[in-house]
């Protein structure tokens, strides 16, 4: 006989985060911790569920929690930080006087995240919100492939490099090695390692010698911080041609006509 069949419900809804970085977490509506095939769940009583909505059609379902923030959870500082950006999330329902079998909820991810007087409120995406994406990429002269990727096929081992952050002025950083050739970071990535800013992202506008300017201000404290550049590209037909070699790869359509032809010629 299942739980949820007998006279005196003692059901507790659960839910098992994983962030992209590989940390995982367990949180529950219960009064008191949950040990569940040996992570514990973290009693939130403050955390409430909307209704979650399930169906047989190809509709993105969705639900929204509910919660105060905690320190040795979630905090505010990670959520803007956007360590959860894009986190897995599995609710199920369990016996709190027996953890172990369980109902499944569902699973998604963290979608848009609000906070407001200490509370926040994160909405989970159904796997079904996938299908919302477009199947068909749209024409574009610049080229649509990310460097390095399958598509574009740069062998990226050597445009990998490690440094260490001298200084930080706003979005401006130092770092302690020059780099390659010019620019040759714009549009590329930076990856923490280390320091308050370890495991987070940052994506690089546009580099000059030692120094590099980042989309956005480093969320933390950053200087002497270990840092992976990443080479990027302006998505350009010339400099896929020029810089890498790689024109056959280039993703775009530098030439063909946009729906203003018509009008680039007036009286014609």
């Amino acid at each position: 006989m299942s739980f949820l069949d007998g006279e005196l419900t003692t059901i507790a809804l659960c839910w098992r985060i994983e962030r992209r970085d590989g940390v995982t977490i367990g949180l529950t509506a219960h009064d008191r911790d949950l040990e569940i095939d040996g992570l514990v769940y973290r009693a939130a009583p403050g955390m409430t569920p909307s209704a979650i909505q399930r169906s047989a059609s190809l509709d993105a379902g969705s639900m929204d929690v509910t919660g105060a923030l905690t320190g040795e959870a979630i905090s505010e500082t990670d959520l803007l930080a956007g360590r959860w950006d894009g986190a897995r999330v599995v609710p199920f329902a369990t016996d709190w006087s027996a953890p172990g079998e369980r109902v499944a909820l569902g699973e998604g991810t963290i979608g848009a995240v609000e906070t407001a007087g200490g509370m926040l409120t994160a909405e989970l995406r159904g796997i079904a919100a996938g299908l919302e994406r477009p199947v068909v990429e749209a024409t574009s002269p610049d080229c649509r492939a990310a460097l390095g990727d399958k598509r574009c096929r740069v062998p990226m081992a050597r445009r990998r490099r490690f440094a260490r952050v001298v200084s930080v002025e706003g979005e401006a950083l130092v770092i302690d090695r020059a780099e390659p050739e010019a620019n040759a970071y714009g549009g590329g990535l930076l990856r923490w390692f280390g320091g308050p800013n370890s495991g987070l992202e940052d994506a690089i506008a546009r580099s000059e010698g030692s120094g590099l300017v980042l989309r956005r201000p480093p969320r933390f404290e950053a200087a002497g911080a270990l840092v992976e550049l990443i080479e990027g590209c302006d998505k350009r037909l010339a400099t896929c041609a020029g810089r890498f070699g790689n024109a056959v790869n280039f993703r775009g359509e530098p030439y063909l006509p946009g729906i203003d032809l018509l009008t680039r010629y007036p009286g014609a």
